[in-house]
């Protein structure tokens, strides 16, 4: 059954964890769909784990909307949910209106996310006015890493914990049907998710968000560079990988691979007469 934001909310209502995964093409979207997840998020996190940048301020528009129509066409179900990229939205509300509409046609999302509280609030009222839903995100807003001075939890303090109630409070008043919080102490997204009525999604925020959302490649080990604390690995595919591609190698050297069960046959006249 398709994942819509109608599900954001029967799941909070009914007290339904909602699951949530990165992906950025058409295979692993398609696995994950199989699997029943709810939502897949497309975030700018590509540029880190697909691209190789340190950040994802180097991400574009383009990028956004290649890696997102892959996902959409191998989800049939989940929802998939596609991160505005820096600059995308933060220049005017006419830019981030187009450029949402730009990530529904061209990128065939089921919905857009945004980084920010209540500075991008008239950002998305004039996107959801449009028709298109938007996901909020507070907290650690990777798109801001240079104004926080790196990777940090937020709301620690007493006035960044206010400060971060009344943003969520000010971009579901905004239209927002859902709110990510990353690295936000667990006590205060517990608050947060409490007093609001659309779900929260937490990554590094605790378990008493409405859902969670990993980056796949972190989940499954594949992404060694950096890996936060609030990671769990389900599994270790990437000493799998890697192994696998050291047996191929071997196996070149040594003439195994490929064998004869690997090849096509002909019929030995025809090899004949060419002679």
């Amino acid at each position: 059954m398709k994942n819509t934001v109608l599900t954001f909310k029967q799941n909070k209502e009914q007290g339904k964890k909602i699951s949530m995964l990165t992906a950025y093409d058409y295979s692993t979207a398609k696995l994950m769909d199989e699997a029943g997840i709810n939502a897949i998020l497309v975030g700018d996190s590509l540029g880190n784990v697909m691209l190789g940048y340190e950040d994802t301020i180097s991400v574009t528009m383009e990028d956004m909307i290649h890696h997102g129509a892959a996902v959409a066409r191998g989800a049939k179900n989940a929802m998939v949910v596609i991160d505005m990229p820096f600059m995308s939205y933060q220049t005017s509300v006419y830019d981030a209106v187009v450029n949402a509409g730009r990530l529904m046609k061209e990128g065939r999302a089921g919905a857009v996310k945004l980084e920010g509280g209540k500075e991008v609030c008239a950002q998305i009222k004039a996107i959801t006015d449009c028709g298109i839903p938007v996901m909020a995100h507070l907290g650690l807003t990777p798109q801001s890493i240079n104004a926080f001075g790196g990777f940090k939890v937020q709301g620690k303090s007493i006035d960044a914990a206010r400060k971060l109630i009344e943003d969520a409070k000010a971009v579901e008043k905004a239209g927002a049907f859902a709110l990510v919080l990353e690295c936000v102490p667990s006590k205060i997204a517990e608050m947060i998710t409490k007093q609001l009525a659309i779900p929260t999604i937490g990554i590094g925020a605790g378990g008493g968000c409405d859902g969670q959302v990993l980056v796949y490649q972190d989940m499954l080990g594949m992404f060694s560079d950096f890996t936060p604390k609030f990671v769990k690995k389900y599994a270790d595919l990437g000493t799998i990988m890697k192994e696998a591609f050291q047996n191929y190698i071997k196996e070149l050297d040594s003439g195994a691979f490929p064998s004869e069960e690997h090849g096509y046959k002909i019929d030995n006249d025809i090899i004949e007469k060419l002679y």
